[in-house]
């Protein structure tokens, strides 16, 4: 069983939270907290070994916190996701990999994209493909037609695995904090459309790739997770987009672990991260 904390910080919290526990007699297995001083908040992911259900834990939890609290008792386990494509095919084969074998942490639903390329790849592993009809030039009939079939699987995340259209403020906030996407750069730096030229002009020596919920600001979303590579001063842009496809797939796959195991806080533009 996984728990969910977080609030405003005061003394005696961790004492408190185990104590309850300890009454119900649940082992903690593993105990992960976090206290930003700066913002007076509280966060904490807890495992305790499977036992009986107590139905009013998340109540009682509740009465020893602050009046603030957020407390979320074993998260649904096994997400679903739904798959926004492209054209590029290496985050979309590297996550229908790990949902053939089960090695992903959710199940995918359906993979949605506006080009019939990747197409063939979902018919080879079972997943649903839907191309988009409207013309992408109509946004408010495209994003409508994306949300029409994402709804029709109720995900709990939906993720952009080189989606290289960018969602409406809209469309985003129907789905608040349940957007996952992969930007071919570190972000803060290289935001926006061509990320590998921008680091290629400026002669950088380090590439990277960065996971992170969407939000209404392009690419400022709260950070899951980032990895870097070096690159050469003889790099072309072609070698760095090569080279970049390898570790955006490591990196959202990375990012969509931790989301997928219940490790991550989001706190305004920031998140807490138990790995």
């Amino acid at each position: 069983m996984i728990i969910l904390i977080q609030c405003r910080d005061q003394v005696g919290l961790v004492a408190a939270i185990s104590g309850v526990l300890a009454a119900e007699e649940m082992n903690i297995v593993s105990l992960r907290e976090y206290v930003d001083k700066q913002a007076n908040h509280f966060f904490m992911r807890v495992e305790v070994e499977e036992g009986e259900v107590v139905p009013d834990l998340q109540q009682r939890l509740l009465q020893v916190l602050p009046p603030d609290a957020v407390v979320r008792v074993n998260p649904q386990p096994e997400k679903r996701i739904v798959v926004l494509v492209t054209k590029e095919y290496h985050c979309l084969a590297d996550i229908l990999i790990r949902n053939y074998f089960q090695s992903l942490g959710a199940t995918v639903q359906a993979v949605i994209g506006h080009y019939d390329t990747l197409e063939d790849i979902c018919i080879r592993f079972d997943i649903p493909f839907h191309k988009i009809e409207v013309p992408s030039s109509s946004r408010v009939l495209f994003e409508q037609q994306v949300e029409d079939l994402v709804r029709q699987y109720s995900p709990d995340y939906i993720v952009l695995a080189k989606f290289m259209r960018i969602l409406s403020p809209e469309f985003v906030a129907k789905f608040p904090m349940q957007i996952i996407n992969i930007h071919h750069s570190f972000l803060p730096a290289f935001a926006g459309a061509q990320p590998y030229k921008q680091a290629f002009e400026r002669g950088v020596k380090l590439i990277g790739a960065t996971a992170h919920f969407v939000t209404d600001q392009l690419d400022e979303g709260p950070i899951l997770f980032q990895q870097i590579i070096p690159v050469s001063h003889s790099a072309t842009t072609a070698d760095m987009v090569k080279a970049g496809k390898e570790i955006e797939t490591a990196v959202l796959a990375r990012g969509l672990r931790l989301v997928l195991e219940d490790r991550v806080f989001v706190y305004g533009n920031k998140t807490v991260v138990f790995d």
